[in-house]
């Protein structure tokens, strides 16, 4: 895992105060992402890229509903898939790269709490997802903070990803293992 970029945030500071805010408009976003019909692919990408802060390119498919925590530390790569009913918590950051293809239901949650229970309810800790190119995540995922899937990998149906995922990979399971090498043929 890359836990070295991870962070801390504090309750009641101004960037726990952030946090919540861009959580409030995160939560108005995406309830108007998922009001529109799935065949309005422009719309939904034109509101999903300003749910980003950034435009996204044409290349890009999103099939609502979409739930989304932030928004703000998210990366979209060209020719991404997103299937329908995906979680993104981006508070640690979220990049994904070119020709990624995310099945339905699958959670990438950047963002999570202490383990030592005095702590729990002292803020938050993040730490960013990276999703290299050509990575296949299929459904029902959940994908933590702290990983990178490296390029061409495959994360099997089902699975939860707490470790980093080596390229050329498929893994599965939980936790998430190595099944084999990904030879092209």
């Amino acid at each position: 895992m890359t836990n070295d970029r991870a962070k801390f945030i504090p309750r009641r500071t101004p960037e726990s105060a952030a946090m919540v805010a861009a959580v409030s408009r995160a939560r108005q976003m995406t309830a108007a992402i998922n009001r529109l019909s799935h065949d309005d692919a422009e719309r939904i990408r034109t509101m999903f890229g300003d749910l980003i802060g950034k435009e996204l390119d044409s290349t890009v498919s999103l099939i609502p509903p979409l739930y989304a925590t932030g928004g703000g530390n998210t990366r979209i790569g060209r020719n991404v898939f997103i299937n329908q009913n995906c979680t993104m918590y981006d508070l640690g950051g979220l990049d994904i790269a070119d020709d990624v293809m995310i099945g339905p239901n699958v959670s990438l949650i950047t963002s999570g709490h202490p383990i030592a229970p005095s702590q729990r309810r002292a803020g938050v800790t993040a730490s960013p997802i990276v999703i290299e190119r050509n990575v296949w995540i299929a459904a029902n995922v959940t994908v933590i903070g702290g990983v990178t899937i490296g390029e061409n990998s495959v994360v099997a149906a089902g699975s939860v990803v707490t470790k980093d995922v080596p390229a050329n990979t498929l893994v599965g399971g939980n936790p998430a293992k190595v099944i084999r090498s990904i030879v092209e043929e």
